[in-house]
């Protein structure tokens, strides 16, 4: 199982590559187009593990001359949500890359309320089980956390 991805080190520009190849690979399979915008919002999201804003996206495509109009923002990430690239956090009204491109799964958020970070997990396990159990049959699961990663946690001092 993948282990959260956001506050643990990593090798991020491996993160970045994969993802983009991920990325590109499904986009051929599925016969959807990669534009160059649509690339390029997901690189921008990919940049860090933090979330952004439509407008903050925006604003950088907008910078490197490739739109200043909303819709050219909303209409990339709509398409990079919808192939499960990237997933739109509810508490920030915001986007981040999906940290497990090309897997099936339920994501689970922990948002650092200190640094900004996010880290994603699966939301599998208890909820699943309690929803089988139950009969329930769950169509979407959106879990968001708010906290302190390990970088902003305050130190002890012995």
């Amino acid at each position: 199982m993948p282990t959260p991805c956001g506050f643990d080190r990593h090798d991020h520009n491996r993160c970045v590559a994969d993802a983009l190849r991920v990325a590109d690979d499904a986009c051929k399979g599925r016969h959807v187009q990669m534009t160059p915008v649509r690339r390029r919002v997901l690189e921008i999201l990919l940049e860090s593990h933090s979330a952004m804003g439509a407008y903050d996206v925006l604003a950088r495509l907008d910078a490197e001359g490739m739109g200043s109009k909303p819709p050219v923002a909303y209409r990339a990430l709509g398409f990079l949500v919808e192939q499960g690239f990237v997933h739109r956090i509810e508490r920030l009204n915001a986007f981040i890359a999906c940290a497990h491109p090309g897997a099936a799964h339920d994501p689970a958020f922990m948002i650092c309320r200190g640094c900004g970070k996010v880290a994603e997990a699966l939301a599998a396990g208890l909820l699943g089980r309690e929803a089988a159990e139950s009969g329930f049959q769950i169509e979407q699961t959106v879990v968001e956390a708010e906290g302190l990663c390990p970088g902003c946690q305050p130190k002890e001092t012995s």
